[in-house]
């Protein structure tokens, strides 16, 4: 069992199981985020036509949290098989599901072709995204924190974290280029389709990289203690991976949704958001909002990492609140900067708002999984990180627009982002710190409990 004293695997093992998560987990993200850029900047024309176009903006981003809608799900079905078959499996199935949703979408016709069948089409595309990140994240995650140095879980355990902003660059890079070389009427005709098509390109070679790596040893350590147990014990009878959760980890679970509120929120306000803010409150173009985006997603790319190992060496919450306080404090600043108009204070707003949310992010990774043992690790993570998602990233853009048609200013959208701030500030000061927590001890601790709940119960009855 991988734990805190276990020999680190060989380097060269390592890195290939960090790059067959992280190149997996871009290409997801990268998938996810094209939908919500396309959703600022097209879907609402070409899906949502003769609305006032804030109205059409806010149609288009309610398809976007619809996928959200979708994604606990994804963690229920992905963390039970994934702690029942493997997280090496699970991890394929979501990737083909992922990418050939996306693949379909940029072959959707519009309404001008189809009528409302148009909307419906993408809306259940968007059902099949959310379905398959659901399951993603837990297990790219868990891939790496199980095999890595315990010491230096922090730092490996980031890197699948790094996917999300690769993802969003790589969406908004793609999506940059190509409104600078296309007119706007060839953009909206067909150049916005090409960005969904290549994700079919993207998902072979990630499917050749992420089968070529091994199954978790501390997953495969585990499988076989079970059935050990199952032989030794004809009667015994494993509980499913939710129960187990709901039983030993509930109050983890809570922690792990809190936690969560800030991270997500502020993403995609400042990530989503911020296209449709500074287009159409500070006169921005779309193409500098783009190019600021993409500019700092490169940063945040940069910075994950080194949160993560400054997690390893100070501890989980630490760095997280650092996080979660920075998020809150700059929301007031990010506003104003982008009011300017400028592209230096554009680029400036967006930059130190993903280093903030990074403190938050990069040890996420890691502190969520010390906290589940690894019979229910999948399930544990998956239903805490995306249940948050529907309370946070699901409507944070709708109610960020919505606010700002209702309002015409940027104080209740800031406000709004505080007082996530605030509950993640909670969430994490009442977490124990994870950092020295030792997976097989875990495991031990786990085994034990359920077994004495088994005893409690059978005296019952």
């Amino acid at each position: 069992m991988a734990s805190g004293t276990t020999a680190p695997p060989p380097p060269a093992s390592l890195k290939r199981i960090v790059a067959a998560s992280l190149i997996g987990t871009t290409i997801e993200w990268y998938d996810f985020f094209l939908y919500g850029s396309a959703a600022a900047l097209v879907f609402n024309k070409l899906f949502f036509p003769g609305s006032d176009p804030l109205v059409g903006t806010l149609l288009s981003f309610l398809t976007y949290a619809v996928g959200f809608a979708a994604r606990p799900i994804g963690a229920l079905v992905f963390g039970h098989y994934g702690d029942r078959l493997g997280r090496k499996k699970l991890l394929v199935l979501s990737l083909l599901l992922m990418g050939g949703a996306t693949f379909a979408i940029g072959l959707l016709p519009t309404h001008a072709t189809i009528g409302t069948a148009a909307p419906v089409l993408l809306t259940v595309l968007r059902l099949v995204q959310g379905f398959a990140l659901g399951g993603e994240w837990g297990g790219a995650v868990l891939l790496v924190s199980e095999h890595g140095d315990a010491r230096r879980r922090g730092f490996w355990a980031s890197w699948p974290q790094t996917g999300a902003p690769a993802g969003q660059l790589l969406a908004t890079g793609v999506l940059s280029f190509l409104t600078a070389v296309l007119s706007d009427a060839a953009f909206g005709s067909w150049g916005w389709r090409i960005p969904f098509l290549l994700s079919g390109v993207l998902v072979m070679v990630g499917l050749w990289i992420r089968l070529s790596v091994d199954e978790s040893p501390v997953f495969k350590e585990a499988l076989a203690q079970a059935e050990a147990r199952k032989a030794a014990d004809a009667g015994a009878v494993e509980k499913m991976p939710l129960v187990a959760v709901l039983r030993h980890h509930w109050r983890d679970v809570l922690i792990a949704m809190g936690a969560r509120m800030a991270e997500n929120i502020s993403y995609y306000v400042i990530t989503a958001f911020i296209l449709v803010y500074a287009t159409t409150s500070a006169g921005v173009s779309r193409q500098t909002a783009l190019n600021a985006v993409l500019i700092a997603s490169a940063v945040h790319f940069a910075v994950i990492p080194a949160w993560g190992a400054l997690s390893d060496r100070v501890g989980r919450r630490p760095v997280y609140l650092v996080g979660a306080v920075g998020i809150g404090l700059w929301m007031f600043p990010f506003f104003s900067l982008i009011d300017t108009g400028g592209f230096g204070n554009l680029i400036l707003a967006v930059t130190v708002g993903l280093v903030l949310h990074g403190a938050m992010y990069a040890p996420q990774a890691a502190f969520f999984s010390e906290m589940f043992a690894t019979r229910m690790r999948y399930s544990g993570a998956s239903i805490g990180a995306q249940f948050a998602s529907v309370a946070a990233g699901a409507p944070a853009p709708l109610i960020a627009t919505a606010l700002l048609a209702d309002y015409g200013d940027s104080t209740p959208i800031a406000l709004y982002v505080i007082a996530a701030s605030l509950l993640t500030i909670v969430a994490v000061g009442v977490a124990k710190e994870t950092r020295h927590r030792d997976l097989a001890d875990m495991d031990t601790g786990a085994v034990v409990a359920d077994r004495a709940a088994r005893t409690e119960d059978a005296g019952v009855l």
